[in-house]
């Protein structure tokens, strides 16, 4: 293998000899099936890939387990992208690892052996465990934040649901995300669980540790970039992904005859409020650790000119949206006379599955940020009416997915579930709002997030028609909306 060309390697690059088939080939191959793979339907190859450094706590008859960035270049001349591949490497082939072969080859550091995707290995990962028990010197860093100690006798179990990341729990002490798709720079999910676990908040999972190293750049530039690789945090056991919850509170009100929302044994609305209170302190700590900016006039009216931009290219995608363009960009336009706004560290990506519900109350997770955008755009400050637009459309979201799934079309019986679903969501939205915010919103605030929400919305359209098609119609029915007093 060859290091990229824009990012030479923190140490020695590898340079395997292809056993029977060229290791990059195997690579991709791999990669292109993986469900973190982000260019899925591009034509792709593997252009490079480096030995960021070998995960050290190994053991007499265990693996060796390396962690190496592939770069992967697209043919329609996209920018390349970098993945992270941890492996496991073994003299012989584990039958158990079968699903998790990568290929075989020979490396220049290890001989020939069977290579196997590390997360899916539990001796793999157990060298993982004991490198952050005691954090060694090496090319890879395992920092360590004091106040718990590990678990080292525990196993590791893989989670199969993982789209962008790939998360290992340790027993029902830890869990491990391993960062897939790398960018160099600081990870916001580290950046901000390490200040609101340092701060003693009690809605995050808390920070145990993370994993990073440093690569040079390109010959001839100066100084070296960080790569934050994984972090490894608390492991709620007893937390309920609040999406489920959220879904199975529609499905006990639909399930309920002529009940209203309120009187089912399964209301959600307390739930809401306090998940409204825990978003307003999350995001309290959040403006005192990283401070808050107040920006001019003018930077609004570049946020409108963006929603502006981003309707404009969403409407030869969904042509269902033109009926409804002129009230989304009276929407849009109403922030230029809000003359001003506040911004801070915020979430940037939240909805009802970014959030558990544990025996201690919500906990909101994955502070990436929206992954598409690029790291330097989800570390920069924001409205946190961004995220409250993000929840309230995702309590719009649940009961129309339910209502969609419900096996029953007897006459009446779809109008009845659709006037049930639009209580549903406007109860649990209101409970939300008005726990975040304790107090009536003010004008700008009320023009602030409802162009949030209409900008949401209108991704919506865009993400369901290309991935769900028979989805659309949720944000539609929700943009219909807009401007309807």
């Amino acid at each position: 293998m060859t290091p990229a060309e824009d990012m030479p390697p923190a140490g020695e690059p590898s340079t395997d000899v292809p056993s029977g088939a060229d290791p990059q080939e195997l690579i991709a191959a791999y990669v292109g099936t993986a469900r973190w793979f982000g260019g899925k339907g591009r034509p792709f190859r593997v252009s490079g890939a480096r030995r960021l450094g070998e995960v050290p706590g190994c053991v007499p008859g265990g693996p060796r387990v390396a962690l190496d960035l592939v770069t992967v270049s697209y043919d329609d001349g996209g920018p390349d992208e970098y993945y992270q591949l941890p492996l496991a490497f073994y003299p012989d082939p584990e039958e158990r690892l079968e699903h998790a072969l990568v290929g075989l080859w020979t490396d220049d550091d290890y001989g020939t052996c069977y290579v196997y995707d590390a997360v899916h290995d539990r001796e793999a990962m157990a060298c993982w465990l004991r490198s952050f028990a005691e954090p060694p010197e090496g090319s890879l860093s395992f920092h360590r934040v004091p106040g718990h100690e590990l678990d080292l006798e525990t196993h590791s179990t893989l989670f199969s649901g993982e789209q962008s990341n790939s998360s290992v729990a340790f027993g029902e002490d830890s869990l491990l995300k391993v960062f897939r798709r790398i960018t160099p720079g600081v990870n916001p999910d580290i950046a901000i669980h390490d200040v609101l676990t340092r701060a003693g908040s009690d809605h995050v999972a808390a920070l145990y540790g993370w994993l990073e190293c440093r690569a040079l750049r390109r010959e001839g530039d100066t100084g070296d970039a960080v790569l934050q690789l994984a972090m490894l945090q608390q492991f709620l056991r007893t937390a309920t992904d609040g999406w489920e919850l959220a879904l199975a509170s529609v499905r006990n009100l639909f399930g309920e005859g002529d009940l209203r929302a309120d009187e089912v044994g399964g209301d959600f609305a307390g739930e809401s409020a306090r998940l409204g209170e825990a978003l307003a302190e999350v995001h309290r700590s959040l403006a005192e650790h990283f401070g808050t900016e107040q920006r001019p006039q003018a930077d609004v009216d570049r946020l409108a000119d963006a929603m502006h931009r981003r309707l404009g290219e969403a409407l030869p995608v969904v042509p269902d949206l033109e009926p409804y363009a002129d009230d989304l960009r009276r929407a849009f336009d109403a922030l230029r006379a809000i003359g001003g706004v506040a911004v801070q560290r915020v979430h940037g990506d939240l909805h009802l599955g970014q959030t558990l519900r544990t025996v201690r109350g919500w906990k909101i997770v994955d502070f990436e940020g929206e992954p598409a955008k690029p790291l330097a755009e989800r570390v920069l400050p924001d409205s946190p009416w961004r995220d409250v637009a993000g929840m309230l459309r995702s309590f719009d979201y649940a009961p129309r997915v339910v209502e969609r799934a419900w096996d029953d079309d007897q006459a009446g019986a779809v109008d009845q579930r659709a006037y049930r679903a639009a209580e549903w969501a406007q109860r649990n939205r209101d409970a939300f709002l008005e726990a975040y915010a304790g107090r009536e919103l003010s004008e700008e605030e009320h023009a602030l997030l409802a162009a949030y929400v209409a900008d949401k919305a209108v991704y919506e359209t865009v993400y369901e028609t290309r991935n769900r098609p028979s989805w659309v119609g949720i944000p539609l029915e929700a943009v219909a909306r807009i401007g309807v007093s």
